[in-house]
């Protein structure tokens, strides 16, 4: 399945690199290229992307910009590009609805991933207010949020011992697709391999 991907960035040169390179990917289309907030909406409202990579900054603008695109445009998966992804920007970044939030310092296999995880996985869990900069309640509604249903259930599988095969069996997935998924679920809950992770979120009341 092609993957319908839009890319904004307010800098032409990383802007055009980036979108090179995503347009390289063997499952990817780049529909859209676009260097000003403003036309991010109109174009992906014309183009239907899959998932917009936004790197439009991070003040208030971008997040009205992140819950602008879920109302128009529900189907579209928001990944986030930002300069310091500090813990209360991701918080943040996740209440206003995007699925994905990377450092523009990243590697682009990462960036892939991330493009990946949110064309894969559902609409995020709904916050209910801005959650504080830290501590254990953050994290819990940090994980709420960003684990897709397909993660859930990835990793509801692996706590009962099953290898990835068994997994990508049981989901009629591909073994890739299942390594991929449980990658970006061990991200998401700084999980040390996908046990500790499938731990997790077990713990976490999430599975």
């Amino acid at each position: 399945m092609t993957i319908r991907v839009l890319v904004a960035d307010e800098q032409l040169l990383p802007l055009d690199a980036i979108a090179e390179v995503l347009a390289s990917v063997k499952d990817f289309e780049v529909v859209g290229a676009v260097n000003r907030s403003s036309m991010v909406v109109p174009v992906a409202v014309r183009r239907r992307p899959d998932v917009a990579v936004l790197g439009m900054g991070t003040a208030q603008g971008g997040f009205r910009l992140v819950r602008e695109l879920g109302k128009r445009l529900p189907d579209c998966r928001v990944v986030l590009m930002a300069a310091r992804p500090t813990r209360t920007l991701v918080d943040r970044a996740v209440s206003a609805g995007a699925l994905g939030v990377v450092t523009k310092q990243t590697k682009i296999p990462r960036l892939v991933d991330a493009i990946r995880d949110a064309a894969a996985g559902g609409r995020p869990v709904p916050g209910e207010a801005e959650p504080a900069p830290d501590g254990p309640a953050v994290r819990t509604a940090v994980a709420e949020q960003v684990l897709s249903a397909r993660e859930r259930e990835i990793l509801r599988l692996t706590a009962t011992g099953a290898s990835v095969k068994e997994v990508a069996r049981e989901l009629y997935l591909a073994a890739g697709t299942v390594r991929n998924l449980t990658s970006g679920a061990m991200r998401k809950l700084d999980g040390r391999n996908r046990f500790d992770a499938a731990r997790i979120a077990a713990e976490r009341g999430l599975l």
